[in-house]
């Protein structure tokens, strides 16, 4: 099943994707709807008239409790920013207001000079889970997304804490849907390429067997340390690829094209604008 926040006059509204477009959902958005008792057979029972593929989509959770993310996760990556492998994952938080839908443009701030892309999966958690065990883990996870952590370098490494430079507003596009386990090759642990393309050219290309620790890892780890509700995001790390490990270094200017692309869950495509 594939799960989006759409827009609407009247504001946003959980849909169900099918083959005939969206059909919305008695939620007001996705995480909304994924804090409901038995959400998954509510939504694949709903039915009604369904709204055309060009429906305007928000982020897929709009305004997630937490969005947890994973740096330097994939082996490749960590090797191109002259790292050894982690024995533990590294984790950084996001604020929702960096949120934007899958084709909202990235907003640049003016006050960076480094604006760095970065494709990643992202898992989006269906149940209260805490200090959970392997099979917790594995149920807690709802389904998963796409996103790009749209990152300001030079803020990030301006101290040792990188959340200065990961969470500026209007920045980090998430979408296009949310989708289930059961719809994807290795379930929870899904076997998924991914792909980042800059004006067209190829950027980043990886597969998630690359992960250095997988979604059932990182839940396990993450609610060692804090509760994850419903409609929490855990971004799981990007792959190798990213402008700031080239040599020279190359970073998005306003009129770039980004497009984020998960096999089996969807593509973004967003337009780097100056805010």
């Amino acid at each position: 099943m594939k799960i989006a926040t759409i827009r609407t006059a009247e504001g946003t509204r959980a849909a169900r994707l099918d083959d005939g477009g969206y059909v919305p959902l008695d939620a007001p958005d996705a995480g909304a709807l994924l804090e409901r008792e038995g959400w998954a057979d509510a939504a694949a029972a709903a039915s009604g008239d369904a709204l055309g593929p060009d429906t305007a989509l928000a982020p897929v959770v709009p305004q997630p409790r937490k969005i947890l993310c994973v740096g330097l996760n994939y082996r490749k990556h960590i090797l191109e920013m002259g790292r050894d492998l982690p024995e533990h994952p590294t984790l950084f938080a996001k604020f929702a207001e960096a949120l934007i839908g899958p084709a909202d443009d990235i907003q640049l701030a003016p006050e960076s000079s480094a604006v760095d892309w970065e494709a990643e999966l992202a898992l989006v958690i269906g149940r209260t889970v805490r200090r959970a065990t392997e099979r917790e883990a594995a149920d807690a996870i709802a389904g998963f997304t796409v996103m790009n952590d749209v990152t300001m370098r030079d803020w990030q490494f301006r101290t040792r804490e990188w959340l200065q430079g990961k969470t500026f507003e209007g920045t980090t596009p998430l979408g296009p849907v949310l989708v289930t386990p059961d719809e994807l090759p290795g379930g929870v642990r899904p076997a998924l390429s991914i792909t980042c393309r800059v004006n067209g050219e190829e950027t980043q290309s990886a597969d998630t067997s690359d992960l250095v620790f997988d979604p059932v890892d990182l839940v396990r780890y993450a609610s060692t340390i804090v509760t994850l509700r419903p409609g929490d995001v855990l971004a799981t790390g990007t792959p190798g690829g990213v402008g700031h490990a080239r040599k020279p270094p190359r970073y998005l200017a306003g009129g770039d094209t980004v497009v984020t692309e998960v096999e089996g869950i969807g593509r973004l495509e967003n337009t780097a604008r100056t805010a």
